[in-house]
């Protein structure tokens, strides 16, 4: 099968009148005019004219420097070559074009000519595979600039290339997508071409009556044919339609539709035709030899400059080493100055303390404001929490919503979030460590990917997951800091991806003892990362330039991961291309032994039977936290009274007698620590447990020293807070 070209070379030719900058406006003119004037000219067969016109148009765009204007004559004269003439010489035009194509930011060029290459793969070397290659590039350019014409005639290429392979599958679709755009235009040599596609494409599926109508309606366009180049393409459709009917054993048919393609074929590639493009383009290659010694002459005469500057450089060096003889001299004679510089050194040095204290000052405040920004951070995350369990206590219809549950898990996110964004100096020095938890690894992914699946609407992306079934049903880990490094991939991945799909895989890797290792990766055809910054993207706070849009972020993502990655013990592993996406790579070993995953549930089992009735004293100010911490402690059989302030508690513990006391820390009028300090000098033993959004190290040596008990960090898990109530209980009642 001829391969569908005709259409392409159309818009190429008559595409060189395109906008030109304004500098030297005539000469830019004229050399368009003569561009214009000799494509005309092979669409009328006149080709000895047409190379004429191209190479003083080449020869003038030589002269400016222009490659624009180069690369569009390398592209005529490429079409008349590959055409009438020498296949190979038309290519190595084809290549010159491309060469000035990718010089300049025309991306209408760089589609004509990685077009017109490609049909010299398909048409004349039969290398499909390569053809494709260079159709698909062409594609590409053409929807970059939105050319509905050149993306109709390159999709029929590609479909061609695949219709040429009996690879019919894939060809369709790309002649399916153009054929309403074809069908409603007034593209003669696109319709032809379609015809004659979907003839060739029911010939295949021994449709016969279907491919018969289309061929004939394929002929029946080629009659209102007015140009004579496009005899080319109407000879290939006598040939197609032979070929049909030679598959059908409809020999007279076949032969009938063979010999009105040899008589076209023999009126277009006459051998006169031939002597003329052969005589025209030898002067084009006189030329272009002429220009290649010019060039090596200019080459020499470099290298004798060169060899010129290199004895002045030797003369030169000469005149250094001495110099530097002199420095020397010089430096001796300064040696008596050294005391002088010992001395600059000393207040140097002092200097250098009094930045060293002004530095540590810094890193104090900067500690104080990671601890403020935390504790006002915690505070409505745990407001956040504690609504959402109340609502799923109240309305226990929507215990099983993807919405509520996704919730959840985002605020719970956001927490570890912020704890490791403000804390990731914490990190680095290895001040963070891991938790236990028994979880599933499915149901974590898969509330992963509800929680981002808004992101992948947005984007028309495909979210899918795979997780392989010889993975034990739960394993033991910090299923936080994992939910977080999937949380930081598969939404970058959805960012930076569109109109694709990211795949979330989780397989198997090996059982090594009690361990189960599995391997995780994170997959997108996105837009991908250059290899130069593939390094850098793991650093803090960097961001990665992309011309495809404008992604905002902190820089802090990637970093993250790959620390926590390593606090797992593994690392992670990077491959990506532009333009066809990204694959992250880790493997992470979790417990999995049954008998520790027995010992962590019966650590975190709590008595709280409808029998204990205790009565606690919450000593909060903030209004919401105080409707979350009375809702979870009436729910689970506890009394519950709040106050506002310590001043309040301490009066009331001398009318009522309680159980437990949580207290906050940070309060107006006096903080939790000067109330604790209070209620044990007026000799109560009662329990206090600190109730607080500040981190548990910073606070931890000051709680204890006023008299707390225990503590506890908003959000919380209700049953640690019920675990801890009960604990100090039992303890003062069996003191």
């Amino acid at each position: 099968m001829k391969l569908f070209k005709i259409g392409v070379l159309l818009v190429a030719l008559f595409g060189v009148q395109l906008s030109f900058s304004q500098e030297q406006v005539r000469s830019k003119k004229e050399i368009e005019k003569l561009l214009t004037d000799a494509g005309n000219s092979f669409f009328n067969l006149e080709v000895d004219k047409s190379l004429k016109l191209s190479k003083i148009a080449l020869n003038e765009a030589h002269h400016l420097k222009n490659d624009a204007l180069m690369a569009k004559a390398y592209n005529i004269i490429g079409l008349n070559f590959e055409e009438f003439y020498d296949v190979d010489k038309g290519l190595n035009y084809y290549n010159k074009a491309l060469k000035h194509a990718n010089l300049t930011n025309n991306d209408s060029i760089k589609d004509w000519v990685n077009n017109n290459i490609g049909n010299v793969y398909s048409y004349r070397k039969n290398d499909f595979k390569t053809s494709l290659k260079y159709y698909k590039k062409a594609l590409y350019f053409s929807e970059k600039i939105k050319d509905s014409i050149e993306i109709m005639y390159t999709r029929l290429n590609i479909c061609s290339a695949y219709f040429a392979t009996n690879d019919f599958k894939n060809g369709v679709g790309y002649l399916n997508s153009v054929k309403n755009f074809i069908t409603n235009g007034d593209q003669l040599e696109a319709k032809i071409s379609m015809c004659t596609l979907y003839g060739s494409y029911f010939s295949y599926l021994n449709d016969n009556g279907k491919a018969e109508l289309f061929f004939n309606q394929a002929i029946e366009l080629g009659v209102q044919n007015k140009n004579q180049l496009l005899d080319s393409y109407v000879c290939d459709v006598y040939n197609d339609y032979s070929t049909h009917y030679k598959k059908n054993k409809d020999f007279e048919k076949a032969l009938y539709y063979l010999n009105l393609h040899k008589e076209l074929k023999e009126k277009v590639y006459n051998e006169e035709r031939t002597k003329k493009v052969k005589l025209a383009g030898s002067e084009i290659e006189l030329e272009e030899l002429e220009r290649q010694i010019n060039k090596i002459e200019g080459e020499k005469d470099e290298q004798l400059k060169d060899l010129k500057e290199s004895k002045l450089i030797v003369l030169l060096f000469v005149i250094i080493f001495f110099i530097l003889l002199l420095l020397l001299y010089s430096l001796y004679k300064n040696n008596k100055f050294r005391d002088q510089s010992n001395e600059e050194l000393k207040v140097a040095n002092e200097e250098l303390k009094v930045a060293k204290e002004k530095a540590e000052i810094a890193s104090q405040l900067k500690t104080q404001f990671v601890s403020t920004i935390s504790h006002e951070l915690r505070t409505p995350l745990y407001g956040v929490v504690g609504i959402t369990n109340i609502i799923l206590d109240e309305h226990k219809e929507l215990a099983n919503s993807p919405h509520l549950n996704s919730l959840k898990f985002s605020a719970r996110y956001l927490l570890s979030l912020v704890n490791d964004l403000l804390q990731i100096n914490k990190i680095e020095e290895n001040k963070i460590t891991l938790e236990n938890m028994i979880f599933n690894i499915s149901d974590e992914i898969r509330t992963i990917v509800d929680s981002l699946e808004f992101i992948a609407v947005k984007n028309n992306n495909k979210l899918i997951t795979k997780i392989d079934a010889s993975i034990p049903e739960f394993v033991i880990g910090d299923k936080l800091r994992l939910s977080q490094v999937f949380m930081n991939l598969v939404s970058n991945a959805l960012k930076f991806t569109k109109d694709g799909e990211v795949k979330i895989i989780a397989n198997l890797d090996r059982i090594d003892g009690t361990k189960s290792f599995i391997n995780f990766q994170v997959i997108d055809n996105g837009v991908g990362i250059a290899k130069e910054d593939q390094e850098k993207i793991f650093e803090k706070f960097v961001q990665i330039e992309r011309k495809e849009g404008d992604y905002q972020g902190t820089g802090l993502g990637l970093s993250i991961v790959k620390k926590l990655i390593e606090l797992f013990g593994s690392k992670i592993e990077l491959e990506s291309e532009e333009r066809k996406g990204t694959t992250f790579t880790f493997t992470i070993g979790f417990e999995s032994d049954e008998a520790k995953r027995n010992e962590i549930i019966n650590n975190i089992v709590v008595d709280l039977s409808p029998t204990n009735f205790y009565r606690i004293l919450v000593v909060e100010d903030n209004k919401i936290n105080q409707i979350v911490t009375k809702k979870i402690l009436e729910t689970n059989n506890f009394k519950c009274t709040i106050l506002d302030d310590g001043y309040a508690a301490i009066d009331l513990l001398e009318k009522e007698k309680f159980d437990v006391i949580l207290m906050d820390i940070n309060m107006p009028i006096i903080n939790g620590f000067e109330t604790t300090k209070l209620i044990r000098k007026k000799g109560y033993s009662i329990p206090v447990i600190a109730l607080t959004a500040f981190d548990k190290q910073e606070i931890t040596e000051e709680a204890l020293a006023s008299g707390m008990n225990d503590i506890i960090i908003k959000p919380f898990e209700s049953a640690r807070l019920f675990q801890i109530i009960t604990n100090l209980i039992n303890k003062k009642n069996i003191d």
